[in-house]
């Protein structure tokens, strides 16, 4: 079924050994509901095909039978991804606010009992945390398996052998450079419980490896400058909110399923202040 989707979330690419490596796409429908797109191997894409946030994007979809969430499709094969228009940032993001705060939660608990219910299992979500208190890095494995490393290309070793066409699969296509650090928002919610979630937002990791860059290889600077950006900016600033959003793994397992996939982080709008 061809469906107009408004992108507001990309999460930074994760290594599979089918698809070599996937990005989790997510946005609203028109009326507000919220879709899961996936998988999409989104560096392998066309140029024109290459959509970026608040881009709404036509695509065919069809559900994913092998993943029970009810917000989870995927492209049906062989779909092709049209760009048909983008949302801007006028009048303080009225129309981006418009689609994305139709349904808004406050309290955790709440929220994830709606992901544990069979009747409901929601794993797909906009948050607005009362109190942002932390925003922080943890060290984590600075490579990606090396098994399914190994899987992908034995993989596309064999695709050389069997392929007709000259060019080179290892040049076209390189597994993205695995995040040494997991960062994570320390919030409070509306009943004052305190949480720490990851985010796995592409722009926080696009984010890294440019600050890192340019401060020449200084991972405390380059965290330091994301920090200022995700907290003294974004929480300080900004009216912010969380995209949350469940694993297929962790839905059912975990005590809290949800991670943070992308944040919503509008200006203040100083004239409903003043009121």
């Amino acid at each position: 079924m061809r469906t107009k989707v408004l992108i507001t979330v990309k999460t930074y690419p994760t290594i599979s050994v089918k698809y070599d490596e996937l990005v989790c796409t997510a946005g609203f429908r028109e009326d507000g509901s919220w879709v899961r797109i996936y998988p999409i191997p989104f560096r392998k894409k066309t140029y024109d095909e290459r959509y970026k946030k608040y881009d709404w994007i036509t695509i065919d979809l069809e559900r994913n039978e092998r993943d029970f969430r009810p917000e989870s499709y995927r492209p049906v094969p062989g779909s092709k991804i049209e760009v048909v228009g983008h949302i801007d940032t006028k009048r303080f993001w009225e129309e981006r606010k418009r689609i994305c705060l139709k349904k808004v939660y406050d309290n955790l608990a709440e929220l994830i009992a709606e992901a544990k219910n069979p009747q409901i299992r929601t794993s797909l979500a906009t948050f607005k945390p009362t109190e942002i208190l932390d925003f922080y890095a943890e060290p984590t494995d600075r490579e990606w398996d090396m098994k399914k490393v190994a899987q992908i290309q034995a993989s596309r070793q064999q695709l050389r052998l069997f392929s007709d066409e000259e060019e080179d699969l290892e040049k076209e296509f390189e597994i993205v450079r695995k995040l040494p650090y997991t960062f994570k928002y320390r919030f409070r919610d509306s009943d004052g419980k305190e949480s720490n979630l990851m985010i796995e937002d592409w722009e926080t990791g696009q984010l890294f490896w440019n600050c890192l860059l340019r401060h020449e290889g200084d991972e405390r600077k380059a965290i330091e400058d994301v920090r200022r950006k995700y907290f003294d900016d974004f929480a300080k600033t900004k009216d912010l909110y969380f995209f949350l959003g469940t694993t297929l793994q962790y839905h059912q397992r975990a005590p809290n399923p949800f991670i943070i996939i992308g944040t919503f982080h509008p200006p203040k709008d100083e004239q409903l202040r003043m009121f």
